[in-house]
């Protein structure tokens, strides 16, 4: 199966920032999440991706070709939408169509119009009339009306209610169930992921820590938790994220090595976990008693 987005030893250079070698793919008609706590480079990674920023060394391809030499006919065939949505305020959505549709030459407006009525928008509506969750949806509009194969989009969740943000995983799920598109979103509310992602990728501080399966990266982890005067020091070698609070430790172990933890109490652990002890790890964090 052609990877529909390949990522090879990306680098992206900043003072006091750089992507390190970023790497991993994407296959088709599935829903990829990108993780990682805010200046971990998630952005910075995309934006590289499309070459809205110039990476310093790298290979990207999508649809199996090279975005530096077939640019314009890789964009036509995806949507990058940026959860900070930004048009100007005083024009109507009609307006702002007529204008992106010149753009585009499998431009459909007929599902342009279904989308509108799906989503509850008013075409002679003004930006500035439209919530965040509106925005977010009339972008998807406008980036669905072309026939996308891959969706890229940046924190579109974030900011949005618990209702607004299930309507959009809901939509996710369908057009790739329904319509074979594939998804790539980056997040930090990591239970949206829980709910629709089919693979997750991580990245912490510039550097890919993880890119597999969602349910096989969550079943290679356990919470360990119990008493720590009770702790070995073996024991406490092998967890991740220790984190020790009145007399009371926690930390995340390898599913492998379950049969160390003796009669310590251990739960299942969820992206949100993985991502919290991982970081204390990486940042040497001691949290506040």
């Amino acid at each position: 199966m052609t990877e529909i987005v390949s990522v090879i030893n990306l680098i992206k250079a900043y003072p006091g920032f750089q992507l390190k070698n970023v790497t991993f793919s994407i296959e088709p008609g599935r829903i990829m999440g990108f993780i990682g706590r805010n200046g971990a480079g998630k952005t910075t990674t995309m934006k590289s991706m499309l070459n809205l920023v110039h990476p310093d060394r790298g290979e990207i391809r999508f649809f199996g070709l090279d975005i530096r030499q077939h640019e314009f006919e890789i964009k036509q065939r995806l949507s990058f939408i940026s959860g900070g949505v930004d048009y100007y305020a005083q024009i109507k959505l009609d307006k702002i169509s007529a204008v992106y549709r010149r753009f585009y030459s499998s431009w459909d407006e007929s599902l342009y119009r279904d989308y509108l009525l799906r989503f509850g928008l008013d075409p002679q509506k003004r930006i500035k009339e439209l919530s965040q969750g509106m925005a977010i949806k009339f972008a998807l509009a406008l980036g669905l009306s072309h026939h996308a194969e891959l969706l890229i989009l940046d924190e579109p969740t974030s900011g949005l209610d618990p209702i607004s943000r299930d309507e959009l995983l809901t939509i996710f799920e369908e057009l790739v169930d329904k319509e074979g598109a594939t998804v790539f979103f980056s997040t930090h509310i990591t239970s949206d992921l829980d709910k629709c992602a089919d693979d997750v990728t991580y990245i912490q501080d510039g550097k890919i820590v993880a890119s597999m399966g969602r349910e096989a990266l969550v079943d290679s982890w356990r919470v360990v938790e119990g008493r720590t005067d009770e702790l070995s020091d073996e024991l406490r070698g092998r967890l991740t994220g220790f984190h020790e609070r009145r007399g009371e430790f926690s930390g995340l172990l390898l599913k492998e090595d379950l049969a160390k933890a003796g009669g310590f109490r251990v739960s299942e652990a969820d992206l949100e976990a993985i991502m919290v002890y991982s970081e204390r790890t990486a940042t040497n964090e001691k949290p506040a008693l």
